[in-house]
């Protein structure tokens, strides 16, 4: 199963998010792209515009694309213990979790700062990447 994680790659919230992600997979099943790549692009197509500031870590799944609440919830599910206790937070209902998701995501840049360009991946991790 092919699994995306696709994340502001500007943000250091997002970035310490990807990293945090890699460090407990040890089973390389996610890859990662930022959404500023051209590789974002190419597979999200016009929903991922050059300069815009994305709000949202997107996961694409078994052909599906989830973001927001979701996407981080089942990124976290799928992770070595004990992070796949999260997943009790699916009884939370989505508008409620989205909601303080997007609380979080707009002063993301504010309360954990930005970078001026995406990270760049140690070698060691580069193939993990888009």
């Amino acid at each position: 199963m092919h699994r995306v994680v696709f994340f502001d790659g500007v943000c250091n919230l997002c970035n310490g998010f990807a990293q945090f992600v890699i460090k407990r997979d040890p089973e390389a099943r996610f890859s990662f792209a930022p959404l500023q790549s051209e590789a974002a692009r190419a597979r999200l197509g016009e929903s991922v515009t050059p300069g815009a500031a994305p709000s949202t870590v997107l996961l694409f799944q078994d052909g599906r694309l989830y973001d927001r609440s979701t996407a981080a919830l089942l990124i976290l599910r799928q992770l070595r213990f004990p992070w796949p206790a999260i997943a009790v937070l699916f009884v939370v209902p989505r508008p409620l979790r989205d909601w303080i998701y997007d609380l979080i995501a707009r002063r993301r840049y504010r309360w954990f700062g930005r970078r001026e360009t995406c990270m760049v991946p140690t070698p060691d991790i580069m193939k993990r990447f888009l």
